[in-house]
């Protein structure tokens, strides 16, 4: 749920950068001159490369638009950022695991959320699929049911239409499908009314049809 093993799942979340000092030894880095203005441009590379490492868990697509942005010729940036994948410095597939992790269980994001992040941080679809594929449905229906519990009460007093795009607004933003919002926040209503008169027809509240997210997922 958001909030709970967010130490864990930080710490999980350097495993992209695990061992950094030792890998780094064997990336070649800890040869490296204080760079300089006859500073060859590997050597460049790989310093700006260990400094943002160093400070967090990157992708290679992060560190390679770093690179073109302090100028690194290509051909420099391609050799160091090789190497540094060879020797794990770089782990795609590691960041996005520890990413859903730390993300789902820190701000409670969805998958597609979660997907969108990764692909905005150049990971390949086939590692975000794989990473993915490790939050589990019970949890990711869990973690929406905490949501909306905990924002139930704020919208006591409002109309049902508005209590509805309220709390489906705060479930659309962290990335879930309409259908699992509907069904989450209907059951959180029929919860709250408890054996005592329901204040409004739920039976007027149609279901959405899930296809769109779908289409966009």
């Amino acid at each position: 749920m958001p909030g709970q093993r967010s130490a864990r799942a930080r710490t999980r979340s350097s495993a992209g950068t695990g061992g950094l000092a030792g890998a780094s030894q064997a990336a070649g880095a800890e040869h490296d001159p204080e760079s300089g203005p006859d500073a060859d441009p590997e050597t460049i590379a790989r310093q700006i490369c260990l400094r943002m490492l160093t400070a967090a868990p990157r992708t290679q697509a992060q560190l390679a638009a770093a690179l073109r942005r302090r100028g690194v010729p290509e051909e420099a940036a391609t050799a160091v950022l090789a190497r540094f994948t060879e020797v794990k410095l770089i782990d795609d597939a590691t960041f996005a695991r520890a990413w859903v992790e730390s993300r789902h269980h820190g701000r409670g994001l969805a998958g597609r959320a979660l997907g969108a992040e990764l692909r905005q941080r150049g990971v390949a679809q086939d590692d975000i699929q794989a990473a993915l594929s490790e939050l589990d449905p019970e949890q990711e229906l869990a973690t929406a049911r905490e949501l909306i519990r905990r924002r139930l009460e704020g919208t006591a007093g409002m109309p049902l239409a508005a209590r509805m795009r309220r709390l489906t607004g705060v479930l659309a933003r962290k990335g879930y499908p309409a259908g699992l919002a509907y069904r989450v926040i209907r059951e959180a209503l029929e919860q709250e009314a408890g054996d005592g008169p329901v204040p409004f027809d739920l039976e007027v509240l149609p279901e959405p049809d899930d296809s769109d997210d779908a289409a966009e997922a």
